[in-house]
């Protein structure tokens, strides 16, 4: 059986195209603020993996409905009758330009498309609306009618009066906010409406509730690299005798610097394509500004942790380096006292070295200088040995998944990156990300730690999704 088609109709700039955009998530659908912008029909299927699940009929606005309804009341024909009096019509005016779109928006009607009559819930209901209502209802299609408030709900009371006299079915959707559970509502809806679409619109749920978790998954896999690769880059150089130091140290720095700006960027691009989302607006420019930037320590507070939660965490990691190897400790630079250069060692130094991280908070890594046999020397720079680094790279890739994937494709708006995000932490799972830090860091365990990370993502992203 073929898939389901359902047409988009209405008045021109009530959100039609949006609907379709969000349904049908495809960000190529036209949307513009300006009333009649889809001046011919588009068709726009649904497909995951090549199967395509339903299609959705971008159609132009209605504009004569009087006019139309006057020349269908003119037939004198029965109820049985009207939906052939309506293909009447389209045949006997498809070539006169005062119908084209009324024509355009019927055809897939009468071909067997559901129909979806979209109304903005910010304007006010009156009578004119009836006379398009009406054609519609003498088309003898399946249908729902859909409130999509654009810009306030002041009248969507008004509009469920109205279009229950009309539609079996009347739902309150906000294309650019609607969140996938609406949406599957949506085709659930159409579902029982016609019992030819059911079997095949609960497939399409199905199918669309699995790519979704796949897609999370595999967001959280990404993130997770990420994240492993912030624990465990460095970069070195090797300069003979002579040449200034300090050129060195800085040429490093901003190598560094670029690099994980660089994987960051290259990580989200990588989400965005894999819902079907490219080139979305404050992505990739908020890098640069100062309120996202990631080596910005004083913005941390919005992605990372706090002080005393750093101290909770670096606590952690202390206490399994001084019961241990002692990997961590070095590694995560807790137990350095800076020009003191104390190394803090067991459960009693736990502590103490915990509550010097947060005094390095400006140091992402650090700066080794060696000696090299032939002349010269090798400086290197990293990996980090910031306890809320990692922290931080995990809270902008949490921040900017939950941003793109509850996104709808008619959305317009750009990413509000600035919002904290790690707060929803409890103590157990900071400590345990610390302790995850800690080991992939040190080398040992990655493989399991990798995979306990990515899995508590994955874990908190379905949650909220």
């Amino acid at each position: 059986m073929p898939p389901p088609i359902f047409a988009v109709v209405g008045r021109p700039n009530k959100g039609k195209s949006s609907i379709v955009a969000t349904l049908a998530r495809d960000k190529s659908v036209h949307i513009d603020s300006r009333a009649g912008s889809t001046r011919d029909v588009r068709r726009f299927p649904m497909r995951i993996n090549g199967e395509t699940l339903y299609e959705l009929v971008d159609t132009p606005g209605i504009q004569r409905a009087r006019a139309v309804v006057d020349w269908l009341e003119s037939q004198s024909v029965d109820a049985s009758e009207r939906p052939a009096a309506v293909a009447r019509f389209v045949e006997e005016h498809k070539r006169d330009v005062r119908f084209r779109d009324e024509c355009q928006m019927l055809t897939p009607i009468i071909e067997g498309a559901g129909i979806i009559y979209v109304v903005d819930g910010s304007c006010p209901f009156g009578k004119d609306y009836e006379a398009e209502m009406e054609i519609l209802r003498w088309t003898g299609q399946p249908s729902l009618a859909v409130i999509n408030p654009i810009e306030n709900t002041d009248y969507v009371d008004e509009w469920k009066a109205g279009l229950g006299q009309y539609f079996q079915t009347v739902r309150v959707f906000d294309a650019h906010t609607a969140e996938p559970e609406k949406q599957f509502e949506l085709l659930e809806l159409f579902g029982h409406l016609d019992p030819r679409w059911q079997q095949s619109l609960s497939r399409a749920i199905e199918v669309l509730k699995a790519s979704r978790s796949e897609q999370l998954r595999t967001a959280s896999s990404l993130i997770t690299d990420l994240v492993v690769d912030a624990l465990t880059y460095s970069v070195e150089q090797s300069v003979p005798e002579g040449v200034g130091e300090e050129l060195v140290k800085t040429a490093l720095l901003e190598q560094y610097k670029r690099h994980l700006e660089g994987r960051e960027k290259n990580c989200r691009k990588q989400i965005e394509q894999l819902f079907y989302f490219s080139n979305l607006k404050g992505s990739d420019e908020q890098l640069a500004l100062e309120s996202s930037d990631l080596f910005n320590v004083e913005n941390w507070y919005l992605w990372g942790l706090k002080k005393w939660q750093m101290i909770s965490a670096s606590a952690t990691v202390g206490l399994i380096a001084g019961g241990g190897t002692g990997l961590a400790i070095d590694a995560l630079h807790l137990g350095s006292l800076g020009p003191l250069g104390t190394t803090i060692s067991g459960a009693g130094g736990a502590v103490t070295g915990a509550a010097s991280s947060w005094v390095f908070a400006d140091r992402i890594g650090k700066m080794s200088v060696k000696g090299i046999p032939s002349g010269g020397k090798r400086f290197t720079y990293g990996p980090t040995t910031n306890i809320n680094f990692p922290f931080v790279i995990l809270g902008r890739g949490i921040r900017h998944l939950k941003l793109v994937c509850m996104r709808t494709h008619a959305s317009q708006q750009e990413l509000d990156l600035d919002k904290p995000i790690l707060a929803f932490l409890s103590e157990k799972e900071r400590r345990t990300l610390a302790k995850l830090f800690a080991r992939i860091q040190s080398g040992k365990k990655v493989k399991e730690s990798r995979a306990d990370l990515s899995a508590m993502i994955f874990g908190w992203c379905e949650v909220d999704t």
